[in-house]
Order: structure tokens, then C-alpha cells, then sequence
């Protein structure tokens, strides 16, 4: 194996030669082994200039391979778990050559994608639903006669989350023929949360045979001979099986071997040579740095504050209270429902819990955070990092529910950050509500730094106009104040509000919109349901019979694919520009005689 750490690239030639995944059946070992090598380093290359999950795809390289070679994908069908260990696995189905244009606007997805290829079954970005879909599709086979296999490939700290556990009590109770392929390589974003690894390979066996699915290894996942034995050894086996296949994460780069926080997990455009990134938020405008170090300062004053993460500690900003507060901090895995359910308890037992979370992985604790935090009113404090669009990882990804689904929670209150300063307020003024949970949430994008700010949970006028009135959530204060400024240019003088508080609404910035004719809510969220709705509910209700038309600008009710964050929000008219023309447009309408 050449070590790419000093980019010492493999011959050319491997690669060129697979076209498709049959043609890695007529390889000799000797080729396969170049080929491993060219995979890594093309790997490398490209994902240096487009960004993406690196440390995953370099350490799964054999282990695709030898599946490819006992498996005939799409007639039997291999689900990968998570989605993002698939790069190999579409590098040789056929999708080399638009590689470049991966996680880029109208390129490939960082997932599987069934819009791209027959190999893609499921387009499972959020972790350990392989099984669920594996146990199903082998049912659907099993009863119209289809005798065709099924391949759940479960690794990266999938196998931490409960529906995977779920689904495995399942499978082996059903007896369906089913074989489970375990990518161990011991970490999800970090090392993992689980006793399932090969340095406790009784356990792991005791497990599965005791849920009545068969279990083998553990097998060295970088010996593709090795694999391919056992693969072919198991699988025609009459019920479940499960291989136990040993991968380091990262694999033959040295950069991502070295790093012990995440193994190059997920990585912007970077230097090949060093793995050094080339552009990166400057911690000092980082929402997510501000939000760790405004949760140390809160710690040493709050001993009875808590943190809790789903195996994300490091990409929510956590890294900090973890290595001050170690007794404290709570990582529970890939498992979001548990992890908000635990909050509730830990705030029964008189903690004030924060959880960490992306926005788009909170939707899957709903159930949790209506009935087990919201019915009990406990003050579980969710900081919800990536909300609203975020780019390049696409449609699962777009943290765009939250604003929508948070609102009806009875007693929740949500706060949207405008500011890099507003982060810490936020997480001081939500320790002091003791009667509800309260939600932070904040974008990837650099955070802009407006000096001292208030309360945070009152709204702030920061633009002051009697034309329009344009109210922007988080980071879309900043668009609505570039509309305000072309308005200007136009003759038109805007008020722009930060609304800060999305819920409860504040009565005052309704007050003073009703004073202007026409009224502009700007949110990264769906915009059916969500806070523009409710700000023309309230206005309606006033029953005034010149109330101001209201026009709500937000998020489709639909999938938003993948592409840069700036590129999308103005596809979506939510830049400057955009609310600028939606209220040039609005006015002509309202100056048209009825």
C-alpha cells in the first residue's frame, strides 16, 4: 500500500482499466492491489479541490472491492450506512469521470443518489437506516420468489443508532436471507460510542448470534483476498448473517491518519501535499466557535449545566467544554432520539442539559422533543448548528424544518443569531428560562460581529424607514439590509428588524411594521408554517382595515438539492437582490387601481 501521505502516486493504469464493477473480476491480486493504491490517491486528488468525506471513503477501498467482486450490483443490491462511505462504491459503478463535479451545483452527490445510478438503492444520508431498508427489501424478494441478494454495509458509527437496533431484532426474529457486512474502523466522527468493535469481538458475536443472526470474523478489511473468502463463504447462508470486517478510517493518507480528532471526516477544499486546509471560517467569525466558548464561560457559573452531543461533539463546538468539563459531557452516538429523551431526564433530575445537534438531525427526535421535553416543560436548551440552507451536502442536509416545526411546541421559545455576539447572549438568556426548552440556531456561514448587544430575546430595530418593513431571521439581516440599501437607491426607505426571537413573537416589531404599507418577512426555513405566517397571523387578527399587506419570503416546500449556501438563497430570491425585487414587485401591484 503507498503511503499518500508524501503523495507518492500509484502508476497509472489500475483504475483506467475498471469501467464498470466487472471488470475488477478478472483482476489479479497484484492488480487489485494498484488498484487500491490509485483509488486512494485519486481520492485524495480530488477531493482536495472539491471537498467532501475523505476519511471514510479511503478506509473502505478493499472492502468495496471485494464486494464488488462477489456481488453483481444493481441485481443484488448493496445499501451503504452511512451514505457518505460511497465514493469507492461510485467510482467503480461506472461515475469516475464526473467526479470533479462532486457536492457542486448540477455534479454528484456526496451520497448514494438514485437519480445518478442503478448501483444507488437509498438515498440514506442520516445514519443506521440500512437496516430497516435491507430487512424490507429482502422481505419484498423473499416473497415474490426473487432469489437476488441483499447487502447492508454498516459502518461509521451506523450502527450506534437505535433504529439500527431496531431493525437488527428484526432481522435475526424474521430469519430472512440477509447478509450485514460490519465496517469497523472503531470511530464515527470520533471514535465511537459502542462495545461492538473488534477489541471486544466476543461481545460483538455474542450479540448478534443471540438476536439469531449468524456472525464471522473478525476479518481484516484491507485484505481483499481475505474478504472475498469470507463473503463468498457466507453468502448463501439460508438466514441472516454478519461479517465483522476490521478498516482504519483514513487509510493510507497520512494527514488523515494522524488526525486523531476526526481522521479527515469531512474536509473543504484542502492541500493535498499536507492536508492543510485551503479556506476556512476564521474561528473569531464562527458561529459554532463562539457558541463553545460562550458555553465554557456559562459552565464555570452554571455547575449544574451539562452537554450533550450525538457523535457530533467536535463539529457542534463542543471540543472545548469536553477537555474542561469531561464529567460533564454526554456523547451518545448516532442516536438523536436518545439523546433528547436522556436531556429530559437529566433536566427532571435538576440539570440544565444543552444538546448539540445539527438542525437537520434534530427532526429525527420530533416525537422526543414534542412529548418527552415540550408536554414536561423542562428547560433542555437545543443549539442547533448548520440551520437553514447549508450547500453542498443537499437536500438531507438543508437544516430548513426547524423554524416550522419548533413554533408548536407549546412554551418552546427559538432564537436566530444575527451576529456573532448574539450567540453568547442567547445561551445566557436561555439559562435564565426555567419553564420551557429554547432552541439556539445558527448557519455554517461567517458570522458578522455588531459590537454589544441586549436582551436576546426582544427584537431590535437596526434600520429605521416608513416605506416597507422588512423583519430578517438570523443571518438574512444581513440580506435584508443590503435590500434596504438598493430600496434607498430607488427612493423607497425600509425598517429592517433583527427578529432575534422567533418565538414568542415580539409584540413591539409587530407594532411597528403594522405602521408601514407593505411588510417583508425573511427566513432560511420553509416558509409554509413558519415565522412569516405567523407574523401575518397576528396582524390579520388585529381586525385593522389598513393593515399592511404582508409578503413572506422563505424556503419551498421541497427538496433543495446540493450547491453552494450563497447560490442557493438567491435561487430562492433570498439574497438582497431578491427581497429587493420582491418588494418593487409587491408595490407595483399594490399601486395597480383594483
Amino acid at each position: 500500500m503507498t503511503d499518500l501521505g508524501l503523495l507518492e502516486s500509484p502508476p497509472a493504469g489500475a483504475l483506467d482499466n475498471v469501467v464498470s464493477s466487472r471488470d475488477l473480476r478478472t483482476l489479479t491480486t497484484a492488480q487489485l492491489e494498484a488498484l487500491a493504491d490509485e483509488l486512494r490517491s485519486f481520492l485524495v486528488s480530488s477531493v482536495s479541490v472539491t471537498g467532501g468525506h475523505l476519511g471514510s471513503n479511503l478506509g473502505i477501498v478493499e472492502l468495496t472491492i471485494a464486494l464488488h467482486r462477489v456481488f453483481a450490483s444493481p441485481d443484488d443490491a448493496i445499501l451503504w450506512d452511512t451514505g457518505h462511505q460511497a465514493y469507492v462504491h461510485k467510482l467503480l459503478t461506472g461515475r469516475r469521470d464526473g467526479f470533479g463535479t462532486l457536492r457542486q451545483a448540477g455534479g454528484l452527490s456526496g451520497y448514494p443518489s438514485r437519480g445518478e445510478s442503478e448501483h444507488d438503492l437509498v438515498e440514506n444520508s442520516h445514519a443506521s437506516t440500512a437496516l430497516s431498508y435491507a430487512y424490507g427489501l429482502a422481505s419484498a424478494r423473499s416473497l415474490r420468489g426473487d432469489d437476488r441478494r441483499v447487502v447492508a454495509v454498516v459502518g461509521d458509527g451506523a450502527l450506534t443508532g437505535g433504529v439500527a437496533y431496531e431493525a437488527l431484532s428484526n432481522i435475526g426474529s424474521s430469519a430472512r436471507r440477509l447478509v450485514i457486512v460490519l465496517n469497523d474502523n472503531g470511530r464515527s466522527y470520533a471514535p465511537t460510542v459502542s462495545p461492538l468493535t473488534a477489541a471486544n469481538g466476543s461481545a460483538a458475536m455474542g450479540f448478534f448470534e443471540s438476536l439469531g443472526i449468524r456472525y464471522y470474523g473478525p476479518v481484516d478489511g484491507h485484505d481483499v483476498a481475505a474478504l472475498e473468502e469470507a463473503l463468498r463463504g457466507l453468502v448463501d447462508q439460508p438466514g441472516p448473517v454478519v461479517l465483522h470486517a476490521c478498516t482504519t478510517k483514513g487509510r493510507g493518507y497520512g494527514p488523515a491518519e494522524r488526525d486523531e480528532d476526526k481522521r479527515l471526516h469531512d474536509v473543504g477544499p484542502f492541500d493535498p501535499s499536507t492536508g492543510t486546509a485551503l479556506a476556512a471560517v476564521p474561528s473569531s467569525r464562527s458561529y459554532t466557535q463562539a457558541f463553545g466558548a460562550a458555553l465554557v464561560r456559562e459552565a464555570a457559573l452554571h455547575p449544574e449545566l451539562v452537554a450533550i452531543t450525538a457523535a457530533m461533539g467536535g463539529p457542534t463546538g463542543l471540543a472545548p467544554f469536553r477537555e474542561r468539563y469531561p464529567e460533564r459531557f454526554f456523547d451518545v452516538g448516532i442516536a438523536e432520539q436518545h439523546a433528547v429523551n436522556a436531556a429530559a431526564g437529566m433536566a427532571m433530575g435538576g440539570l440544565r442539559p444543552v444538546v448539540a445537534i445539527y438542525s437537520t438531525f434534530l427532526n429525527r427526535a420530533w416525537d422526543q422533543i414534542y412529548y418527552d421535553v415540550g408536554l414536561h416543560r423542562l428547560p433542555v436548551i437545543f443549539c442547533l448548528d448548520r440551520a437553514g440552507v447549508t450547500g453542498d451536502d443537499g437536500p438531507s442536509h438543508h437544516g430548513v424544518l426547524d423554524l416550522m416545526l419548533l413554533a408548536k411546541v407549546p412554551g418552546m421559545t427559538v432564537l436566530a443569531p444575527s451576529s456573532i455576539e448574539e450567540i453568547g447572549q442567547m445561551l445566557h438568556d436561555a439559562l435564565g428560562i426555567t419553564d420551557g426548552p429554547v432552541a439556539i440556531r445558527w448557519p455554517k456561514s461567517e458570522a458578522r460581529s455588531e459590537g454589544t448587544v441586549g436582551s436576546a430575546l426582544r427584537a431590535r430595530r437596526v434600520r429605521r424607514g416608513h416605506d416597507v418593513c422588512l423583519l430578517g431571521v438570523g443571518k438574512l439581516v444581513s440580506a435584508c439590509e443590503d435590500a434596504a440599501r438598493l430600496l434607498a437607491s430607488r427612493g423607497i426607505a425600509a425598517s429592517v428588524w433583527d427578529v432575534r426571537a422567533v418565538t414568542p413573537i415580539d409584540p413591539e416589531m409587530v407594532s411597528d411594521a403594522t405602521r408601514h404599507p407593505l411588510v417583508v418577512t425573511v427566513e432560511d426555513g420553509i416558509v409554509d408554517g413558519g415565522f412569516g405566517t405567523r407574523v401575518r397571523s397576528m396582524i390579520e387578527a388585529r381586525g385593522d382595515p389598513d393593515a399592511p399587506a404582508v409578503v413572506c419570503l422563505g424556503v419551498p416546500t421541497a427538496y433543495v438539492p446540493h450547491g453552494r449556501a450563497g447560490d442557493i438563497l438567491a435561487g430562492l430570491g433570498l439574497d438582497g437582490r431578491g427581497i429587493f425585487d420582491s418588494v418593487i414587485e409587491r408595490r407595483m401591484r399594490l399601486s395597480r387601481p383594483a
